[in-house]
């Protein structure tokens, strides 16, 4: 039968004396060890008898399944009639365990068992939801933080992008430079009297295959044929003057708009005017 391991008494379950197992808490244990007056480690079967708590520390109604009464949570034994705590144990006491009685309790009460099993149960849950709620909040710390890097990339590249567009503006025109962002054969560029302008003065100082070469390599300019059409329209619109007086007065077009053969095959490639 099961015996009280308090010091100086003999309580057991064979007398109707209500035994309690000592916490798991490392707090609790502590505190039920040195108010027992004795130097030693509590086994799992260790127990103390219901004489050695007041009647404050049980549940008013709660009755445990076996019948008896219920120690609240944080119940804390204080009955004791040992004075000073003892000399510490010798070790071979330690070994035999022969103060505990812990060899006459090899089969606790199934009730009591019952008992601390679901009282284990409901400390331990409010811990293990405690430790879920941490990692989604370390999670969700995480992904904040991830998120702020991104925006902080997206803003150093929307930086770098403007400063990139107002650079070109320093010396290629508006359509110039939406003509950059078209992909090939999406659709054709449409370039202002300005660009035109300026496409025949780089076209005068470079002569064709210049001109061509610049295309080739991305410049977006207007294609040769475009070139040659606009400057005509708009010369034969404001003289009276033929093509051929113009080109003798040095300005280079002719009614055929004569170009290199190479240009008249790339005349729908992405850059080229309407």
């Amino acid at each position: 039968m099961g015996g009280c391991s308090a010091p100086n008494c003999s309580n057991s379950t064979s007398i109707g004396k209500q035994l309690f197992r000592f916490p798991k808490d490392p707090v609790r244990k502590k505190k039920w060890v040195v108010n027992c007056r004795r130097d030693f480690e509590p086994t799992p079967h260790s127990r103390l008898c219901q004489d050695h708590f007041e009647q404050s520390q049980f549940e008013e109604i709660a009755r445990s399944p076996a019948g008896g009464k219920k120690l609240k949570p944080n119940a804390i034994p204080t009955l004791f009639s040992v004075g000073d705590p003892p000399y510490p144990a010798v070790t071979a006491e330690k070994e035999l365990n022969f103060g505990d009685h812990g060899y006459a309790r090899r089969t606790p009460l199934p009730g009591l068992e019952d008992e601390d099993a679901d009282r284990t149960f409901e400390d331990q849950q409010p811990c293990t939801q405690c430790q879920l709620l941490k990692k989604q909040l370390e999670q969700e710390m995480q992904h904040t933080a991830r998120l702020q890097k991104e925006a902080e990339e997206m803003k150093k590249r929307l930086y770098r992008l403007d400063r990139i567009e107002k650079g070109l503006q320093n010396f290629l025109y508006e359509d110039q430079v939406r003509a950059l962002s078209l992909t090939k054969r999406s659709r054709r560029a449409v370039w202002s009297p300005e660009t035109i302008l300026k496409a025949r003065k780089i076209r005068c100082a470079v002569g064709t295959k210049g001109y061509e070469y610049l295309r080739e390599i991305g410049y977006p300019l207007p294609s040769y044929r475009t070139l040659c059409n606009r400057l005509e329209t708009k010369i034969m619109v404001t003289t009276d003057m033929s093509c051929e007086e113009l080109a003798e007065l040095g300005l280079g077009l002719m009614a055929t708009c004569d170009s290199p053969t190479e240009v008249g095959d790339n005349d729908e490639e992405e850059l080229m005017g309407v």
